[in-house]
């Protein structure tokens, strides 16, 4: 078996781990908040869930939204069509749940930038955490790309609120540090465009960078250097 092989059967396991969690959070919420008429599940329940989502993850990251079927989830996870439907009423459940279930993760590198920090090492330190979320979650940053490509039916409401509002704070926090002279001045709001497509690039687009450059881990390994070394320059007052 090949190290390659090893990594994904061990980030298979931590995203149905997450997964179970995540299902097990949303279960006993939507039964807080009576939103639900079912009873809660059961830790088997929660099981099957989270293998359903698992396996959605990888259909939905690879044929986004229009391009999965109900049935092929239901083929994925080894289950008939109507037991996926007991757990989900149809995929757009399923997309929003794992919409959900992940927004925070990519939202929290951002939400981490310390106003009262060191600028270039608050910059380059969620440059670093951008490369690696790329390396350990590349379904999930597809999944995000092709619901945003498709116009973020989806998403756009919590980009509205919570995105919106973190993305504007961010550039604020920049802005002032580039008045202050502790970076050099560019345009705010083109500088998190720039690190977005720099660092998840490696993500979205690693069957390219498979056949281009070799081993996706090694590439990043590289990506994460060139990366400091590049934005470095480009942000040294």
């Amino acid at each position: 078996m090949t190290i390659h092989r090893i990594l994904s059967m061990f980030e298979k396991i931590i995203v149905v781990e997450g997964l179970i969690s995540y299902a097990m959070r949303t279960d006993k919420e939507s039964v807080s908040s009576k939103m639900t008429s079912k009873k809660p599940f059961s830790s088997v329940q929660n099981k099957n869930r989270a293998a359903i989502l698992a396996a959605a993850l990888e259909t939905f990251s690879a044929h986004g939204f229009r391009g999965t079927r109900l049935e092929q989830i239901a083929n994925n996870v080894g289950m008939s069509k109507p037991n996926v439907i007991y757990y989900f009423p149809n995929k757009e459940a399923i997309f929003v749940t794992l919409l959900n279930s992940h927004i925070d993760k990519w939202l929290a590198p951002l939400r981490e930038i310390d106003p009262d920090g060191e600028p270039l090492e608050q910059v380059i330190e969620y440059i670093v955490k951008k490369v690696r979320m790329s390396a350990d979650m590349p379904r999930e940053s597809r999944l995000f790309a092709n619901e945003i490509v498709q116009g973020a039916p989806r998403l756009k409401e919590s980009m509205n609120s919570d995105l919106k509002g973190l993305f504007d704070s961010t550039v604020n926090i920049l802005e002032k540090w580039m008045k202050e002279g502790k970076l050099a001045e560019v345009p705010a709001d083109h500088l998190i465009y720039s690190i977005w497509a720099t660092t998840q690039h490696y993500a979205d687009f690693e069957a390219q960078i498979e056949v281009l450059s070799g081993t996706p881990e090694k590439v990043v390994e590289s990506a994460e250097a060139y990366l400091i070394n590049m934005y470095t320059k480009l942000l040294k007052p």
